[in-house]
């Protein structure tokens, strides 16, 4: 099965928010031996600039020792790594451009920072925007977070994208050598053999790229029940898809995937289709 994913961008500001999903891009690009792309938002505006040219440039220097910091860690993972500062007024529009532009696959982003009325509650702001608006998918790693060792869960609807979905969790743990379970949740006990009929597919269609899989469907609150499936199944990576507008072309991130993202302790990744 070929790699899952070829080109990653490693979204940071340097700071102790930022460790984990550090930790998490150096080690996939160890250990799927890729070279990794890394941005670096400054917040920045041409006024800015000219009445605070000091507080400018110790932004700099700052980031000159954050971006050495990376390239220490880049040599400890026997990782290539090319990093680029991008300056705006907003973080999320710098990392969704890097990632347009260099036609990225996986944005690796952390889950919390310091700024946004949501920080403290569920996923930072800029992160959430970072995920509602990406031209691709999107890891979001919690601070304490390590790379998956134990099983991949993935959660999808009876649906087309749920194929989708399945095929590149499959990827993942079919990379990693790790067992997957896929896991449906529907609101009413009357929709479960629908679901039920529609899951068994889906273990078929991971169990012919070779694997192991196993699957449940439960009913309830859908975010309160993948948590519960990702704690019994021991997974340490969740897989989950984001809805979308297709009249307008845009991803969306709320309800359930906000609360997954937020709420999980280890790392989700979203799905844009």
């Amino acid at each position: 099965m070929a790699q899952p994913f070829t080109r990653l961008l490693l979204a940071t500001e340097g700071s102790e928010f930022d460790v984990g999903a550090e930790r998490m891009a150096f080690a996939m690009a160890q250990r799927c031996q890729l070279p990794l792309a890394t941005v670096l938002p400054l917040v920045s505006n041409p006024e800015y600039e000219a009445l605070a040219p000091q507080l400018a440039a110790r932004a700099e220097q700052e980031a000159a020792t954050k971006i050495a910091g990376l390239r220490a860690q880049a040599n400890a993972a026997q990782a290539t790594l090319e990093v680029h500062v991008r300056r705006g007024e907003e973080p999320y529009l710098e990392i969704v451009d890097e990632a347009r532009s260099r036609k990225s696959e996986l944005i690796i982003i952390r889950r919390r920072g310091k700024r946004g009325f949501l920080a403290n509650l569920l996923v930072g702001e800029m992160v959430s925007k970072v995920v509602a608006h990406a031209p691709c998918h999107v890891l979001i790693v919690p601070r304490e977070a390590a790379m998956w060792r134990r099983r991949v869960l993935v959660a999808v609807d009876p649906s087309e994208d749920g194929r989708s979905i399945v095929a590149v969790a499959a990827g993942v743990a079919a990379q990693c050598g790790l067992p997957l379970h896929v896991v449906s949740v529907v609101t009413a006990e009357g929709l479960r053999d629908h679901a039920q009929g529609f899951l068994v597919q889906l273990v078929e269609q991971a169990q012919r790229e070779g694997v192991q899989t196993q699957g449940e469907v439960r009913v309830g609150k859908p975010f309160t029940e993948i948590l519960a499936a990702q704690e019994t199944s021991e997974s340490d990576l969740v897989v989950i898809g984001s809805r979308s507008d297709r009249r307008i072309g845009r991803a969306l991130v709320g309800g359930v995937a906000q609360k997954v993202m937020g709420l999980s302790e280890q790392p989700v990744m979203v799905l844009h289709f």
